[in-house]
């Protein structure tokens, strides 16, 4: 069996940035180039922190401060909703009375999807072009998926170059291209959005492999991505997961899957602490 570590692209799931501001009330800041980027205004009094979404779906912020004495309007931490390619002001804050220098302590974290995602029951692709299903790792695999992000996530063995299809309409969230295979922790990925608030997550692909590109429709089996070995893995193989925003946390959901051999069945995961 492969061994494998769930993909974590920019933002797979929680993609914290950290900021420490020493600024006045006519400075703007915006954060290195990311999926979802903080960004700090001045004005009088104080500052508006926003939240710029690149992505071609919505996602969720939280704003924090690590310091005692930032207070915010909305009181921090603030939360938010952020839509596809838009900004949204997450809050006011400024420095308490008296605070010592030394900046504003912020973080934003984010996570991909909405929490108004009511996800239905639907029969997914397998998608893997020309190949018969071999599942390296399946639901509740005890080397990488039992955590709820990819409890319900399948490995499923193919070799480099193989064509990944597109398993469930949808629009192209997300693509990231950056991760090698001696890149540890991260790996390439196309994430589909569907029309009922999930999405689909196809990682450990190859370098430059994808076919698709971000707020592209695709539909079901469209050729998406090759896959490769990208990222912590023994193996090539391609992970796919079906994922929605629980609430600043992503949980993979139970599907239903088909083949030219007929239904693909996974075995569900024992109760936790069994």
């Amino acid at each position: 069996m492969h061994r494998v570590t769930p993909p974590r692209g920019r933002a797979l799931s929680r993609a914290a940035l950290f900021l420490l501001l020493a600024c006045t009330a006519a400075t703007a800041w915006a954060a290195n180039d990311d999926d979802v980027r903080l960004r700090i205004e001045g004005e009088a009094g104080g500052y508006l922190a926003w939240a710029d979404n690149t992505l071609a779906g919505p996602v969720e912020v939280m704003l924090h401060s690590d310091r005692g004495d930032v207070a915010g309007v909305p009181a921090l931490p603030a939360r938010a909703t952020v839509p596809a390619h838009a900004s949204v002001l997450v809050a006011r804050v400024r420095r308490d009375p008296g605070a010592r220098d030394g900046g504003l302590g912020l973080r934003l974290e984010s996570v991909p999807g909405s929490v108004n995602a009511r996800p239905l029951d639907h029969e997914y692709l397998f998608p893997l072009d020309g190949l018969a299903p071999h599942v390296e790792q399946a639901w509740g695999g005890g080397y990488s998926h039992a955590d709820a992000e990819n409890r319900y996530a399948v490995d499923f063995a193919a070799p480099p170059g193989t064509t990944v299809l597109a398993a469930r309409e949808g629009v192209v969230m997300q693509v990231e291209m950056d991760a090698t295979p001696a890149r540890h922790g991260a790996a390439n990925l196309v994430r589909i959005l569907h029309d009922d608030g999930s999405m689909a997550v196809y990682a450990h692909l190859q370098p430059g492999g994808a076919l698709v590109r971000r707020g592209q429709r695709v539909r079901r089996g469209q050729p998406i991505a090759v896959s490769g070995n990208s990222g912590a893995s023994t193996g090539p193989h391609l992970h796919f997961a079906v994922q929605a925003n629980r609430g600043m946390h992503l949980a993979s959901l139970p599907f239903r899957m088909w083949s030219r051999g007929g239904i693909l069945r996974f075995s569900e995961p024992a109760p936790d602490g069994d």
